[in-house]
C-alpha cells in the first residue's frame, strides 16, 4: 500500500523542454561550440545538468561547470518560463491529495529552481517537500535526491509505501538504486524503448492514466 508518491518535474509535472534546451544553445554558443538543430539538446532534459554537458559535448569537469554558468544566466530570466505543466496535472495532483496520499518532488534540477517553477504554475501548495540538487553541483544524482526525499518525509524506514514517477530511465534506475519502485510516463522525455528497457513498475501514457494506476 503506497502512502507517498515522489515526482520528477521535468517531463513529468512540466513540459520544460523548450526552456532547457534555448539554454543549453546559449551555453554551448558562448562556449564556442553552437548547435543549431534543438531536437538533438532533448538529451539534457533530466538528466544531471554538468553532467550530461561533460557526455554530450566532451567537455571537461572545468569547462562543464562554465557551461552550467552560462545556461543559468539564460535558463534563470527567461528559460525557466518556457515551460507548462502537462494536461491533467493539476487535477491529478488535487485528487491524490484528497486521496490522503503524501506527495513530494525529487528533481535533478537545483532546489531554487524547482521551487520557482512550482511557484510559477501554483503548484507548490500540492507538496509535503519539494527536493532537488544543490546550486553548487552536489546532491545531482536522483538516488541522492530521493534519499534526501525520503529522509525529509522522515519515510527511509518505509521505502516499501514510497512510489517513484518520472520520465526518464535514470529516474527509474535512481528510484531502484534507493529500494523504491517507478512508474515511468511515457508523454514526457524519455523514448518507450529507454523505458521499457530499465523495467518499471508501469508505464502510462497520461496524468489521468497515473490517476487511474492509484485508483
Amino acid at each position: 500500500m503506497y502512502k507517498a508518491i515522489l515526482f520528477d518535474l521535468d517531463g513529468t509535472l512540466t513540459e520544460s523542454g523548450e526552456g532547457i534546451t534555448k539554454s543549453v544553445q546559449y551555453a554551448l554558443e558562448k562556449l564556442g561550440r553552437p548547435e543549431p538543430d534543438l531536437n538533438k539538446l532533448m538529451v539534457f532534459v533530466g538528466p544531471p545538468l554538468m553532467e550530461q554537458f561533460m557526455l554530450y559535448a566532451g567537455l571537461d569537469e572545468e569547462t562543464a561547470r562554465q557551461a552550467v554558468t552560462f545556461y543559468r544566466e539564460r535558463y534563470s530570466v527567461t528559460g525557466l518560463y518556457e515551460n507548462k505543466p502537462y494536461p491533467g496535472v493539476e487535477n491529478m495532483l488535487q485528487e491524490l491529495r484528497q486521496k490522503g496520499y503524501i506527495l513530494a518532488v525529487s528533481s535533478s534540477k537545483p532546489e531554487h529552481f524547482v521551487n520557482k517553477v512550482l511557484d510559477y504554475f501554483n503548484l507548490t501548495h500540492y507538496f509535503d517537500e519539494i527536493v532537488g540538487s544543490e546550486m553548487n553541483g552536489s546532491r545531482t544524482k536522483k538516488s541522492d535526491v530521493i534519499e534526501e526525499t525520503l529522509r525529509r518525509l522522515n519515510m527511509q524506514n518505509h521505502r516499501d509505501q514510497v512510489l517513484m514517477v518520472g520520465d526518464k530511465e535514470h529516474d527509474v534506475f535512481g528510484a531502484r538504486e534507493a529500494g523504491l519502485e517507478c512508474v515511468a510516463v511515457s508523454y514526457g522525455y524519455g523514448t518507450r524503448e529507454e523505458l521499457e528497457g530499465s523495467k518499471p513498475l508501469k508505464i502510462v501514457g497520461s496524468a489521468e492514466e497515473l490517476l487511474d494506476f492509484f485508483a
